[in-house]
């Protein structure tokens, strides 16, 4: 990759600063201005069914599904596209399934949802271990590629630079986390998403306008650039032909995807039931649209920058959104062209920081309200003293993900992502089908779901060829690879799902007044009524 022009450098950094300064101005206005729960950890459910819907399609369209996702369709084409079905599939479900019983069964975060069913604070201190587990990899992931994300858009690559960006990003992250709440961290989601739909358009217009708006020319471009000519638009090229692997890793993006908990928490913010159908609507549409518009740009990217080029820039192809900018814009981009990139640049910077702001919301939160205030005490906390708490914890967390992302970033952290998604699946979508909807359903089925589906997708995930024993694997030198799939949802998922069963059905002993306390919740979790406890 040759780099980009000076002025669009220049122009870059200054939208940088621009964006972290509106951002901030951001938080400070619409974060809560007085020590009260509802308004940290829901906004007083004040935000327009428009607005959550912005906001929760900005928690799921993150930096790695973005990226990550254009990486893989202009480098492997078929399976990158299968990708981005399983994601919209996901919120699909989600919307349809899910999204109206946690907003009625729950308050703040998903452990009110579990603690209403089994309460007592094992069932607490649990799903907090569970979210920690499922959502730090991910702020580790998304933070540990932000340095050399940041190197190629403003032409600094000394490894210090990386390492401060990466510092820089996590201290920001941890500022809008405990000053926002939920409300500031919404509107931060709310800009990027504006931003990055708007980015990509014009991106996709420019590259549809290079083949005359024809799709199949522009596959059979894409097919030429990718050097791998009709195999391209074949399946099972991320797998080396496994289609069980290929199956296994779809069936874990389509259940773990929409159901962690920094998407979950989203929408507790939802005024009531209509209020989150309407929101899960716009977030629908607005992510089935943005993903049609990563397929153009990835499919764009191997036609017009080609897979030699692509992987030289990066191997898992993280840059390939930037280097198709640069290609559609041409090597002399004029004023206009410059400030197209600049809101590429922009859209991309606002992903990352809007990203990692929103989980670490979640993992504060989940330590502050799950944890301590009802999991390790036993007396109420009052309210000043479990946000002064919920903000140590974002402070917290955020310095653990800074200091591990800067000491891992030369590695390859695609198995934190994975694993993430694993959990998701294995451990939190059984919980949460089994809470919502099986009457029988005991605490210690529910402990059974959640510890089993989280230990079973980390043992798996660490003997699979993404943590060593391939080139692209977190420890490339070594091999201890003995699980054959690269995504473990194959296995974890079904038991996850069975031990939950497992354990309702063979020690039963609450069974009866779990199943009398579920009768008495049910109107309130399936009817829409609101929820006040």
């Amino acid at each position: 990759m040759n780099g980009f022009s000076s002025d669009a450098q220049t122009m870059s950094l200054m939208a940088f600063i621009a964006v972290i300064t509106v951002t901030l101005l951001l938080c400070v206005m619409t974060g809560p201005d007085r020590d009260d729960l509802g308004e940290f950890y829901t906004g007083y459910r004040s935000l327009s069914p428009m607005q959550s819907g912005l906001a929760i399609a900005g928690d799921y369209i993150s930096a790695g599904t973005v990226l990550g996702t254009i990486g893989i369709i202009a480098l492997l084409g078929y399976d990158g596209m299968t990708l981005t079905l399983s994601t919209v599939l996901s919120l699909v479900l989600m919307m349809f399934l899910l999204a109206e019983p946690l907003r009625n069964a729950g308050r703040f975060t998903m452990g009110d949802v579990f603690g209403r069913r089994a309460p007592g604070p094992v069932v607490r201190i649990t799903v907090a271990a569970v979210t920690l587990t499922a959502l730090l990899p991910l702020v580790i992931f998304q933070l540990a590629g932000a340095g050399d994300l940041l190197a190629v858009v403003l032409g600094f690559h000394a490894d210090g630079f990386k390492t401060g960006a990466i510092v820089f990003l996590g201290l920001l992250m941890i500022t809008y986390a405990a000053i926002g709440g939920m409300k500031g961290t919404a509107f931060i989601q709310i800009v990027k998403t504006v931003v990055l739909l708007g980015a990509a358009t014009v991106i996709a217009v420019l590259i549809l306008d290079r083949f005359d708006f024809s799709p199949p020319v522009l596959l059979d471009a894409a097919k030429e650039g990718s050097g791998l000519k009709d195999a391209y638009l074949t399946p099972g090229l991320q797998f080396a032909g496994d289609e069980i692997d290929m199956i296994s890793t779809q069936l874990t993006v389509v259940l773990g995807a929409a159901v962690l908990p920094h998407i979950t928490m989203r929408m507790f913010t939802a005024r009531n039931a209509r209020a989150v159908r309407r929101s899960m609507s716009w977030a629908v549409s607005i992510v089935v649209v943005t993903c049609l518009l990563i397929a153009v740009i990835g499919f764009g990217a191997a036609a017009l920058v080609g897979h030699k080029e692509l992987a030289a820039g990066d191997p898992q192809g993280k840059t390939a959104f930037l280097m198709v900018s640069q290609a559609v814009l041409g090597p002399d981009p004029n004023t206009v062209e410059t400030l197209v990139f600049t809101a590429v640049a922009t859209a991309i910077f606002l992903t990352l920081l809007a990203s990692v702001a929103g989980i670490t919301l979640a993992c504060a939160n989940t330590l502050a309200h799950d944890l301590i205030a009802h999991g390790l005490r036993e007396a109420r906390l009052t309210d000043r003293t479990e946000m002064a708490i919920a903000r140590s914890a974002a402070a917290g967390v955020g310095l653990v993900a800074i200091a591990i992302a800067a000491g891992a970033r030369h590695l390859n952290l695609q198995a934190l992502l994975t694993l993430s998604f694993c959990i998701g699946a294995s451990a939190v979508a059984p919980a949460l089908v089994y809470t919502l909807f099986w009457r029988r359903y005991t605490r210690t089925g529910l402990l059974a779901t959640l510890i089993v589906g989280t230990v079973s997708a980390l043992v798996l995930t660490s003997g699979s060829n993404l943590v060593s024993g391939s080139p692209q694997s977190v420890f490339p030198d070594q091999d201890f690879n003995w699980f054959p799939y690269t995504t473990a949802g194959l296995v974890s998922i079904p038991l996850g799902f069975l031990a939950g069963w497992l354990a309702t059905v063979l020690y039963d002993n609450d069974a009866a007044t779990q199943r009398r306390h579920y009768e008495e919740l049910e109107p309130t979790i399936l009817a829409g009524t609101p929820t006040n406890s």
